[in-house]
């Protein structure tokens, strides 16, 4: 079955995938989703900034999304490498910027389950919940098989799909790839006192050791998630652990600054990797999120890049519609890769420093890092500028990540 009709096709169901469809929708350009929607309990959850919250906003969603999610007005920054230079915590508060919050911390299971929900009621996104079989990406179109035996043909196919990412594949797009030495353990928990809207991140020998505000629930007035990055045999004992046991060993870890911890979720560990594609588009197929770029959860860079991803990629499709011009294009597709490389870059590569200057037991390093910990808490208007490159990038932003009139 092929529908002429169809011009953009996206595979993955995902936050990326999603919000894709729904912010071509706004634009009253209709799409094609492909892909089965993740809404297991994996403890993950997502820190919404600024321009992410814009997007959504300006999508129509947040309100579904608010009640749910909770702020973060402080982010907080304890070193706790037993450095012998170890400078005093570093707080980052939104109201510097003129914020009630830098963003909102929410479940990725719960805002999928949103994200589809709107995506079913549009009729402008048609839901396939298949997987694809086979990529052919020809001069005039490219086509996919999906597992039901449908075949479907586009203008451009978008790949939301992952850091495998079949798609990438497909369009014989190469990456760049390096692993580190840790794991992510993730879990939700609940504790005795509250967090008042402050994300807590440890700097650790290991990696960060971070809590994460949540919204309170019946059974659990309050709440956190937690990223623990950590070498891998750690990881793989921590979660052999029982649930009493990992709690306490957490609490430990956390110098108790919440209290009494339990945990409301089962934890998962997932490996640390690096990825850049080195371009976001060829034959007619073009990445986005972590189909493009993968990096260690710190800063809570991933999916905050993903939706900047999203909206210059809705922006580009649009004018490309809006002029009659072939959105699947090398044209299209190189100008995408150009309004997107030097942003990534600049993530990718912060993140990485950032990581790695925690795994180096070296004074030097260690003096560096203390340094300009105690320079951004020291010098207002250098704390505001790392605060602004950090919520959104420099320059005129996509029109989904414009504040609403």
């Amino acid at each position: 079955m092929t529908d002429k009709n169809t011009k953009i096709l996206i595979i993955g169901a995902g936050a990326t995938g999603l919000c894709l469809a729904l912010g071509l929708a706004s634009r009253n350009i209709a799409s094609v989703v492909i892909g089965k929607p993740d809404r297991r309990i994996t403890g993950r959850t997502t820190a919404l900034f600024e321009g992410s919250l814009r997007l959504l906003r300006n999508l129509g969603l947040w309100d579904d999304c608010a009640p749910l999610a909770a702020p973060l007005s402080t982010m907080r920054i304890i070193d706790d490498t037993g450095s012998f230079f170890r400078p005093p915590p570093a707080s980052f508060k939104a109201r510097e910027l003129g914020l009630d919050a830098f963003g909102a911390n929410i479940e990725n299971r719960i805002l999928v389950d949103i994200l589809c929900q709107h995506a079913h009621r549009s009729d402008l996104v048609t839901f396939h919940e298949n997987w694809v079989t086979e990529f052919s990406a020809m001069d005039a179109e490219v086509s996919v098989v999906l597992d039901s035996g449908a075949r479907l043909s586009a203008e451009i196919l978008v790949g939301a799909d992952g850091y495998k990412s079949p798609a990438r594949h497909a369009a014989g797009i190469d990456t760049r790839n390096w692993d580190y030495p840790q794991m992510a353990l993730t879990c939700i928990l609940a504790h005795q006192r509250p967090h008042y809207e402050i994300s807590t991140e440890f700097h650790t020998r290991q990696g960060p050791f971070t809590f994460v505000p949540l919204t309170g629930v019946a059974s659990a007035h309050h709440r956190s998630s937690l990223v623990w990055l950590t070498d891998k045999a750690n990881a793989a004992r921590l979660q052999k652990q029982s649930s009493s046991v990992l709690a306490e060993t957490i609490e430990i870890q956390g110098h108790s600054f919440l209290g009494k911890i339990s945990l409301l979720t089962d934890a998962h560990i997932f490996p640390m990797r690096g990825m850049v594609a080195k371009t976001l588009g060829a034959r007619r197929i073009a990445l986005i999120g972590e189909a493009a770029h993968a990096f260690p959860p710190i800063g809570a860079q991933g999916l905050n890049l993903g939706l900047r991803d999203v909206a210059h990629l809705v922006d580009i499709l649009e004018s490309a519609s809006s002029g009659h011009r072939d959105m699947g294009s090398n044209e299209t597709l190189a100008l995408y890769d150009r309004s997107r490389s030097s942003d990534i870059a600049l993530r990718v590569q912060g993140v990485d420093m950032l990581n790695k200057s925690l795994l180096a037991p070296y004074l030097p390093m260690d003096i560096l890092r203390g340094a300009g910990l105690l320079a951004l808490e020291a010098l207002p208007f250098l704390r505001k500028s790392i605060m602004r490159t950090g919520l959104m990038p420099q320059g005129t932003p996509p029109r989904l990540m414009q504040p609403i009139a």
